[in-house]
């Protein structure tokens, strides 16, 4: 960043969030970014922003030069956030309307190049443009404090005001990996059978890389998307749907000898070799196979995060996105599962043994929907809650740290269930 070092209080070089989301929307060293200030010499303006609401309190990058864009950039999916969140944006975004925005005491951010440079070849939002057909972009991102397993997100709009898409950023080991993930699940979906009852997902449009990031811009959801309830009752049928993808139902198969067992086993060895509790999880493997490897389940796939805030309904019916942890040959019922042990976690901010508790729960309740017996709904539990320590385990060995939440806690609640 040698240009933005030169230029007095870029913001790239702060440590809170703002630094964070700066230095992968704008990491090309080309770039100079001012806060309130003009363009160094020898650079021209490529894009201005509102830093909302302040500096030291950033939210929000709101871009400025188009009302509409601005103000589609606050009221886009504004149902789906929380009501207070949703009343402050719905204000901004009318003022943004009429172009008060840009008259708002909000402190400005600068995005200015070398005029030698084109804006399509270093800045992010550029490159993305041209990838769409050469529109003219206008992105919006928001601020979060710094988080090894986030992916600052670009969300571009036509200067109309019209989403074009949500170029999600993978900026390290960790979320390199999901950007990476989702794509790939994303344009599986776009190929596979998909039956009545399975979700609709955005597109996969572009997959790229810049500046060391890798990026990939999906599809906008349908405007008049809505969330679904919290706490309504789980769709079975998409689930069911997700896990067989247009196909008949597997036979049942024993977990002992299974492909997904022989994964556990290898990723569970490579913990071992890499972090301090990982040789726990190598014993919980095999306490996994003893008690359950004669129980015969269905394997499939799974979204990997099926949880009230990645679901939606347009038109009747049901939308999923967030795709980043789906995958293949699992047991069927991992997303129930998952459903209830991000609920307990997340909305009722429950412990990991009180979250397991949730699973056996959602499971007893709900499992035979799915084809479990009893034998089959304790084994889908168990496997679960080491599958999930396991994708702990990965995000921290790619360079995410820990889920403090998850670890160690979650390996103590495994020991005692395999060990009853």
């Amino acid at each position: 960043m040698t240009a933005g070092a030169a230029v007095s209080g870029d913001p790239r070089f702060r440590g809170d969030g703002l630094g964070w989301v700066t230095r992968a929307v704008f990491g090309d060293e080309r770039i100079a970014l001012t806060v309130s200030g003009p363009p160094p010499p020898g650079h021209r303006v490529a894009a201005r922003y509102a830093v909302v609401p302040s500096l030291a309190r950033a939210r929000f990058l709101l871009p400025l030069g188009a009302p509409r864009a601005t103000a589609a950039s606050l009221l886009a999916y504004n149902a789906l956030r929380p009501w207070r969140v949703r009343v402050a944006r719905a204000v901004l975004g009318v003022l943004a309307r009429v172009g008060a925005v840009d008259l708002a005491p909000f402190p400005r951010l600068t995005v200015s190049l070398p005029d030698e440079v084109a804006a399509d070849e270093v800045l992010l939002a550029g490159q993305l443009g041209t990838a769409l057909g050469g529109a003219g972009v206008y992105a919006a991102c928001g601020v979060r404090p710094p988080d090894p397993n986030h992916k600052p997100t670009l969300q571009l709009f036509a200067p109309d005001g019209r989403a074009l898409g949500y170029a999600k950023i993978g900026w390290n080991g960790a979320t390199r990996a999901l950007v990476t993930a989702e794509a790939a699940a994303l344009r599986e979906l776009t190929t596979a059978t998909r039956t009545p009852d399975h979700p609709a997902a955005p597109r996969l449009l572009v997959e790229t890389a810049a500046s060391g990031q890798l990026v990939a811009l999906v599809e906008p959801l349908p405007p008049a998307v809505r969330g679904v309830v919290a706490d309504a009752p789980p769709r079975i049928a998409a689930m069911l749907a997700v896990a067989r993808r247009g196909s008949p139902p597997e036979p049942p198969r024993q977990l002992a000898g299974s492909p997904f067992l022989v994964r556990l086993s290898a990723e569970a060895e490579h913990a071992a070799a890499s972090a301090p509790d990982g040789a726990r999880a190598v014993a919980a493997v095999a306490a996994l196979a003893r008690r359950h490897g004669g129980t015969a389940v269905e394997f499939g796939h799974w979204h990997g995060d099926w949880v009230p805030w990645n679901l939606g309904v347009h038109a009747g019916r049901l939308v999923a996105w967030d795709w980043e942890h789906s995958g293949p040959g699992v047991p069927l019922g991992f997303d129930l599962a998952h459903d209830a042990f991000q609920r307990a976690l997340v909305l009722r901010d429950a412990p990991a043994a009180a979250a397991a508790l949730a699973v056996d729960a959602h499971l007893d309740r709900y499992g035979a929907e799915l084809g479990l017996g009893p034998a089959a709904r304790r084994l889908v539990a168990d496997a679960y809650l080491l599958e999930m320590w396991l994708r702990v385990w990965r995000l921290a060995d790619a360079g995410a740290g820990w889920n403090a939440a998850l670890h160690p806690a979650l390996l103590d609640v495994i020991e005692k269930r395999t060990s009853e």
